[in-house]
């Protein structure tokens, strides 16, 4: 399956839909309590490469959940779309907004060591602690 071709999405009620490219053939997991917290589990994205095309786009709400990344959701039904991190050039849709995952697995965990217990993926994934991703962050964002 290539990786180029156009992915679209869209949220619970319909109001909010997007179509976008993959920058990269996988799926990223993030245990951080902030996603953890926004999602009920794990927040599973895709990067894209730019933003995606949002029809609907009055729907969209924006929060910013930290210095460097922000949140974007439906505002009508309360999907979790969007997040963006320009402070390291990372915008991901939400894994399960995506009306096709085909092609796609699961290669990476972020904050690995913020993982409850519960939360385990089947297969080696790349997995990175929270100071080891601060760390990848920050010298992201040094260089600018």
């Amino acid at each position: 399956m290539s990786e180029n071709r156009a992915r679209t999405g869209r949220c619970l009620c319909g109001k909010v839909s997007d179509q976008f490219m993959l920058a990269k053939n996988h799926i990223d997991a993030c245990h951080c309590t902030m996603c953890r917290r926004w999602t009920g589990g794990p927040g599973l994205s895709v990067s894209v490469a730019g933003e995606p095309d949002v029809s609907g786009r009055e729907n969209v709400a924006i929060y910013k959940s930290s210095d460097w990344a922000e949140r974007q959701f439906c505002r009508i039904c309360g999907t979790h779309l969007f997040y963006n991190s320009p402070a390291f050039d990372y915008f991901g849709v939400s894994a399960g907004t995506m009306d096709d995952l085909e092609g796609l697995s699961l290669t990476t965990e972020i904050f690995i060591d913020r993982k409850p217990d519960a939360n385990s993926f089947a297969g080696a994934t790349d997995k990175l602690t929270e100071a080891e991703f601060i760390a990848m962050v920050s010298a992201s964002t040094d260089k600018e």
